[in-house]
């Protein structure tokens, strides 16, 4: 019966999956902070109800694997571009100048000098995990922070592949660091070319021949077995296993078949990333973080203080106004996912040592829970000093000094608030069609664009009452709010309608329990995307039962102010 010990340690490990991250979700923080609590509460320095913490670990490795496999899939070189100079020349820049503070702080804190180097490396990444769900949950992705955040990240964790590679060599004696790298290097490229020639003739041979079979089961042991393989090929050279998952992913995303395997691959992803999280808790010494609080708390204070700083500054030089700034700032002030493994590949490699080692697991949880926090009070209290008319108006001069300068004698226009997709979509209607209008976004080069074509358009917060009192509210037939952001939405609407009380505001809105809000400030019609989407649905299945233009019209009339009708009841209620 000895090998079901194992099996009971990792249903233990997975049960504490599913409770923290329960617990974790009920106070609306990242499951991964649950995920770590959670296995420090069961490991060896807590109840220690996890006796084979080792065999968990290599579990977690696989997961490790795994999980740069999914990210080599999701990859899109295409998807980088389109984000522009501030995503990979702003992420490149902010990676150099993070490790290069982050070896001044190893340094500071008697760190050797190869400890320190790698120490500014595992600082240099942020959780993409965290960022993204704080993102999603505060409807911010397609803001301009949330995609320059996103482009950011996205370089970070591609940077994570040569900080892996350069590890075993760095381990090494630092007299010979340029050899030995360059011998690490070298081994990378031809793995690489080698890997080349397997994607381009034979992975797509294969994939096709397994995916004729029509079997989800085969196609998926396939996809494991190719990330294995690449796994297990770079190790055996000497690299590091994630970089061959990596690799191989990266292969596999150019073909066909990309899709399916990502789909496939998912569920085991997340699932090995939970057992990895959790072993990081199982390992975490409790003795230690009590013993040296002061010293968590000082290194988690000098990386929030020197990240923030740099992708602060980084975003004001490629000219973002200040909400941006603030916002990018304080969402890349965690240390990320991938530091844990970068931290724990420097440990067995000797680079570390385990109090060390423990000392950077605390910091960087520390860091990923204050980040929601931080990210919250920032908005509120930029909510609070932007609408202050001192602030306001110093806030504007600073963001665009042109504006006082040019008056727009602009009549009967829209005035579009938020130049993305869905903005852009309908300022191409409206000058199709001849209209007149004015943009006011918050992104410089997207105003840089506009100004270049002649169009009306402002530079600015829309939110801000001095920008909304250049863009001829007075005058203007109606203004319509794209912005994702919800409390940005908020504002922009109550200054507007201060402005002028009769304007007519249409206002896309992300979540129901805003609706009632923005009615209650006299916002004339709101555009929910997801009810929006279902009506059309609904009209393309009835149009095809046979029913009849005026009477379908009814019925999704119905469905609307039935919406509107129940949002008022619950409120009621």
């Amino acid at each position: 019966m000895e090998g079901l010990d194992i099996g009971l340690d990792l249903l233990i490990v997975l049960v504490t999956a599913i409770a923290g991250g329960m617990l974790a979700r009920c106070l609306r923080l990242p499951v991964i902070l649950g995920y770590l609590v959670g296995g420090i509460i069961v490991g060896p320095f807590g109840l220690g109800l996890v006796n084979d913490s080792q065999t968990i670990e290599t579990l977690a490795n696989i997961g490790v694997v795994l999980l740069l496999f999914a990210i080599g899939l999701e990859l899109s070189l295409k998807e980088l571009l389109k984000l522009g100079k501030i995503s990979i020349l702003g992420g490149i820049g902010q990676i150099v100048l993070t490790a290069a503070a982050g070896f001044g702080l190893g340094i500071a804190i008697n760190l050797s000098v190869t400890g320190s180097i790698f120490f500014g490396f595992i600082i240099a990444l942020s959780s993409t995990m965290v960022v993204l769900k704080l993102l999603m949950e505060r409807g911010e992705t397609d803001t301009a922070h949330g995609r320059i955040m996103l482009g950011i990240l996205l370089v970070q964790d591609i940077s994570v592949v040569p900080m892996m590679v350069a590890i075993p060599a760095v381990a090494g004696e630092l007299g010979g660091l340029w050899a030995s790298l360059g011998i690490a290097f070298g081994k990378a490229v031809g793995f690489i070319a080698g890997m080349i020639v397997l994607g381009y003739w034979f992975m797509p041979w294969l994939l096709k021949r397994v995916a004729g079979q029509r079997s989800r089961e085969l196609f998926l042991l396939t996809v494991i077995v190719l990330c294995l393989a690449a796994a297990f090929g770079t190790y055996y050279v000497g690299l590091s296993a994630a970089f061959g998952a990596f690799a191989a992913g990266l292969l596999i995303s150019q073909s066909g078949y990309a899709r399916q395997a990502f789909a496939d691959i998912l569920p085991l992803r997340d699932t090995f990333a939970a057992l990895f999280f959790v072993a990081l808790g199982l390992v975490a010494d409790r003795q230690y973080v009590l013993n040296h609080l002061s010293t968590i708390a000082l290194v988690a204070v000098a990386v929030i203080l020197i990240k923030f700083v740099i992708c602060s500054a980084i975003t004001r030089l490629f000219g973002y106004g200040h909400k941006t700034v603030l916002m990018v700032g304080t969402g890349l002030i965690n240390i990320g996912e991938f530091s844990f493994i970068l931290a724990m590949m420097g440990q067995q490699a000797g680079i570390f040592s385990n109090d060390f080692y423990h000392l950077i697991v605390a910091s960087a949880i520390v860091t990923m829970f204050l980040t929601p926090f931080a990210m919250n009070l920032n908005s509120f209290l930029y909510r609070w000093v932007s609408q202050k008319p001192w602030f306001a108006r110093q806030l504007t001069g600073r963001i665009d000094p042109d504006l006082h300068i040019q008056e727009l004698e602009l009549s009967r226009h829209a005035v579009i608030c938020g130049y993305g997709d869905v903005g852009k979509r309908i300022a191409d209607v409206l000058e199709k069609q001849k209209f007149t209008y004015l943009v006011i976004d918050l992104d410089p080069t997207i105003i840089s664009e506009l100004r270049g074509r002649g169009i009306p358009c402002i530079y600015g917060d829309a939110s801000n009452p001095e920008i909304l009192a250049h863009a001829s509210l007075d005058k203007a037939r109606v203004l319509l709010c794209t912005i994702p952001d919800y409390v940005a939405e908020e504002l922009t609407a109550r200054n507007a309608l201060s402005i002028n009380p009769r304007l007519d505001i249409v206002a896309r809105v992300h979540r129901d329990r805003d609706v009632e809000l923005l009615k209650g400030l006299g916002v004339t019609e709101l555009v929910l995307p997801f009810f929006e989407g279902s009506l059309e649905m609904i009209r393309h299945a009835l149009h095809r039962f046979g029913m009849g233009s005026t009477e379908i019209q009814y019925i999704l009339n119905n469905l609307r102010h039935g919406q509107v009708g129940e949002k008022k009841e619950e409120e009621e209620r």
